[in-house]
C-alpha cells in the first residue's frame, strides 16, 4: 500500500471517529473503511470484559450475528486471546498453516487462502481489546507494513474509546450534579426553611401550602427586603411543576424597550441589534413557573401582551406573526400599591385582577419582632461558617439593639448587618460595638448621650465578665484567663457590679 493511500486511509478513519459519538456506530464505520481500502474480507474489534476475563466481539464486518455470538475467547486462548494477554501484535501469512488459529466464529470454510492480522488496542499500558483483519493471501504484501498500519489504527481506536469514556463520565457527573443541585434547591426552598414563627409568618406558611399544588396565579406583596422571592421559590419547588424550569425576571432591572423582548422573545431583524431569533422568558418557562419581580414597573404596552398570556396562554415574539402556546404558572411580586396605580391609570385594572388571584402579603420585619432573633441566629451561623469563625451568640446589649431597631430594609438589612458584625468580630460573642452605626443611636447604643463615660465603661466591664463566666460555667480562674486579667481583679469587679459567679455553674 502506497504512503499516500495510507495517509488518505488514516484521514478517513480520523474523520469518521470525530463525527460519531456513539461507540458501536463509529467502530462499524472504521471496519467499513478498512474493507474498502485494505481489501479486507472480515474484520472484528473485540473488547475485554475485565470482570469475566472474557474477550467478546464488539463489532464485526463480514460476519453473521450467530458468528459474532460464537466469537468469545478467554485470555491467552487462540491468537486473539494471546494478543490481548501479551499486548503484542501477530501477523499470520497463511491461516491454514497456523495450529493456534481457532476459527471460533466458524466463518472460514472457503478454500481461499487468507492472511490474518491481530493488533492490541491499548489504553495506556492496559490492553482493552484487539483489532483483527482477514485479507486474501498475497506473497508480495508486507506483513510488517500491514501490522504497523493496523497498530496505528488501533491506537486511534483506543484514543476514541478513551474520549467517549471521558465524555460518558463527564455526562454522568453533570447528571449527578444536576440531581444534587435540584435536591439542594428543593431542600433549600421547603416551606419550613423560611425562618419565622410569628403569627403573621404562620399565615404566610399556610397560604403557601394551600396554593403550591394548584396552577393559580400568585401575587406576592410586601416591602423591599421582606423575602418575596423566597416565597416564589417555595411555591415553585413545592408544586407539581418542580421538575420543570423556574425562570426569574426583575421587571425593574431592564429598560422599558427591552422588557417586551425579554418576556416574549423576538425574531431576527425585529429591531436594530436583533441578529438572531431569541426565545423569551415565557417560552423558556414552558411547563414550569415564571417569577415576575417588581411587576408594577412594566409599561402599558407590555401590560397588554402580558394580559394576553395570562388569559389565552399564548404569545407572539416581537417582530413575529406565529402564535406560540405556553403552559406557564405566573408568580408576580411588587412593593408598590397596585390599587393606587390602577386609580392613577398607570396600571391596567384587568391585568391587576388577573394577577391578584391569590395574594400573599409578606409582613415587614417591624411587624414580626419575635422573628428577629431567630433570623439573627440563622445569619450568625451562616456567616460564621462561611468565614470560618467560631462565634457562639449575641451579647445582651446587642440583642437589645437588634430588637429596638425599626429595620426599614427588613430581612435583607438584618442579614447585611449580621454579616458585617461577623466580619468585624474577633471574639466568640457579637457585642453592641460590632453592629452598624445606624443601630447605635441614642439610648439603644448603650453609650452617649444616654450614659456617661464611667457608666458606659462599667456596663461593658460587667458584660465582659458575664460573658466570660458563661463560657467557663462560672469558673472564676478560667474567666480571669479569658479576660487576660487576674482572679483578684475579676472577683473585685464582679462583686462591684453584683455578678455572682455561682449563678453560671
Amino acid at each position: 500500500m502506497k504512503k499516500i493511500e495510507e495517509v488518505t486511509l488514516l484521514y478517513e478513519i480520523s474523520k469518521s471517529l470525530s463525527e460519531n459519538l456513539e461507540l458501536k456506530k463509529s467502530l462499524y464505520k472504521v471496519l467499513a473503511i478498512l474493507s474498502g481500502s485494505l481489501n479486507m474480507i472480515r474484520g472484528t474489534i473485540t473488547l475485554l470484559n475485565p470482570l469475566r476475563n472474557e474477550i467478546a466481539i464488539e463489532v464485526a464486518h463480514g460476519l453473521s450475528r450467530s458468528a459474532i455470538e460464537r466469537g468469545k475467547y478467554k485470555l491467552g486462548e487462540g491468537i486473539t486471546g494471546r494478543v490481548v494477554e501479551t499486548g503484542k501484535p501477530v501477523a499470520i501469512p497463511k491461516i491454514s498453516e497456523e495450529p493456534l488459529f481457532l476459527d471460533r466464529t466458524d466463518s472460514r470454510k472457503i478454500k481461499e487462502e487468507l492472511s490474518f492480522f491481530c493488533v492490541p488496542i491499548q489504553k495506556g499500558k492496559q490492553v482493552i481489546g484487539a483489532l483483527s483483519v482477514d485479507r486474501p493471501y498475497d506473497p508480495e504484501y508486507s506483513l510488517k507494513n500491514g501490522t504497523e498500519l493496523l497498530s496505528v489504527i488501533a491506537a486511534m481506536l483506543a484514543q476514541h474509546v478513551i474520549n467517549l469514556e471521558n465524555i460518558r463520565i463527564e455526562k454522568e457527573k453533570l447528571r449527578e450534579e444536576n440531581r444534587r443541585l435540584r435536591n439542594e434547591l428543593e431542600n433549600k426552598y421547603r416551606i419550613n426553611n423560611i425562618i419565622g414563627n410569628s403569627n403573621k409568618m404562620r399565615e404566610v406558611f399556610q397560604m403557601i401550602s394551600q396554593v403550591s399544588k394548584s396552577n393559580a396565579t400568585v401575587l406576592v406583596r410586601g416591602e423591599s427586603g421582606t423575602g418575596k422571592e423566597l416565597v416564589a421559590n417555595s411555591i415553585h419547588y413545592n408544586s407539581n411543576r418542580n421538575k420543570n424550569p423556574f425562570v426569574k425576571m426583575n421587571c425593574a432591572a431592564l429598560p422599558a424597550n427591552l422588557i417586551e423582548s425579554e418576556l416574549f422573545g423576538h425574531e431576527k431583524g425585529a429591531f436594530t441589534g436583533a441578529i438572531r431569533q431569541k426565545a423569551g422568558k415565557f417560552e423558556l418557562a414552558h411547563k414550569g413557573t415564571i417569577f415576575l419581580d417588581e411587576i408594577g414597573s412594566i409599561t402599558p404596552e407590555v401590560q397588554v401582551n402580558l394580559l394576553r398570556v395570562l388569559q389565552e396562554r399564548e404569545l407572539e415574539r416581537v417582530g413575529g406573526h406565529k402564535t406560540i402556546k405556553v403552559d406557564v404558572r405566573v408568580v408576580a411580586a411588587t412593593n408598590k400599591n397596585l390599587e393606587d396605580l390602577v386609580e392613577e391609570g398607570s396600571f391596567r385594572g384587568d391585568l391587576y385582577y388577573r394577577l391578584n388571584v391569590f395574594p400573599i402579603y409578606m409582613p415587614p420585619l417591624r411587624e414580626r419582632k419575635t422573628d428577629i432573633l431567630l433570623l439573627a441566629d440563622f445569619f450568625l451561623d451562616k456567616y460564621s461558617t462561611e468565614n470560618d469563625k467560631d462565634i457562639k451568640r449575641f451579647s445582651t446589649p446587642a440583642i437589645d439593639m437588634l430588637m429596638a431597631y425599626h429595620w426599614p430594609g427588613n430581612v435583607r438589612e438584618l442579614e447585611n448587618c449580621i454579616e458585617r458584625a461577623v466580619l468585624l468580630c474577633e471574639e466568640g460573642v457579637i457585642h453592641s460595638y460590632h453592629l452598624p452605626p445606624t443601630l447605635q443611636t441614642g439610648k439603644e447604643s448603650g453609650t452617649l448621650p444616654g450614659l456617661s463615660l464611667e457608666e458606659a465603661t462599667a456596663r461593658l466591664e460587667k458584660e465582659m465578665i458575664i460573658d466570660a463566666l458563661k463560657n467557663t460555667r462560672g469558673n472564676i480562674t478560667q474567666s480571669a484567663d479569658l479576660l487576660k486579667s487576674t482572679v483578684r481583679k475579676v472577683a473585685y469587679k464582679a462583686r462591684k457590679y453584683g455578678v455572682e459567679y455561682f449563678h453560671y455553674r
